[in-house]
């Protein structure tokens, strides 16, 4: 399957914030369509980086006196792993398990025109396989030693 297939079973907008924003408004983004990264374009809609959570903690915890004037210019990674709509979903997977990502733009033509995501991934996986789902019972297990 391809990557394009992916993003049409998906059907989810593609949310984009610009460099000069502030990280206030990308999280405002982050929570509005609950994601867990967001990328970055500039006004011609060319990917410029990605911002992720993680990012915004980890960078902005440091400046937090500051937090509100910060820039996302200033806290995302501009060297960004992407896609091509033509891609395998096994590239999306190699990629980002390579370079240890959770969340892989696709481009097309310079433009960002979606995001895959691994939980994308596995939940098509996931529809593509039957899975049996197996507990164990640790609470008895523990219940029962702390009886003998």
């Amino acid at each position: 399957m391809k990557i394009r297939d992916l993003l049409k079973i998906k059907g989810r907008p593609v949310i984009t914030v610009e460099p000069d924003e502030t990280v206030s408004a990308a999280i405002q983004k982050l929570i509005d369509n609950d994601r867990g990264s967001i990328s970055v374009c500039n006004k011609n809609g060319e990917l410029v980086g990605i911002v992720t959570e993680r990012d915004i903690v980890r960078k902005c915890f440091a400046r937090s006196n500051a937090f509100a004037n910060i820039r996302i210019q200033d806290v995302m990674t501009k060297q960004v792993a992407i896609g091509t709509p033509e891609d395998d979903l096994d590239y999306a997977i190699s990629v980002m398990k390579q370079k240890r990502i959770r969340h892989l733009p696709i481009v097309d033509n310079q433009r960002l025109v979606g995001m895959v995501s691994m939980r994308d991934l596995l939940d098509f996986q996931l529809d593509q396989t039957t899975a049996e789902i197996r507990y164990i019972g640790l609470l008895s297990r523990r219940t029962r030693r702390r009886s003998l």
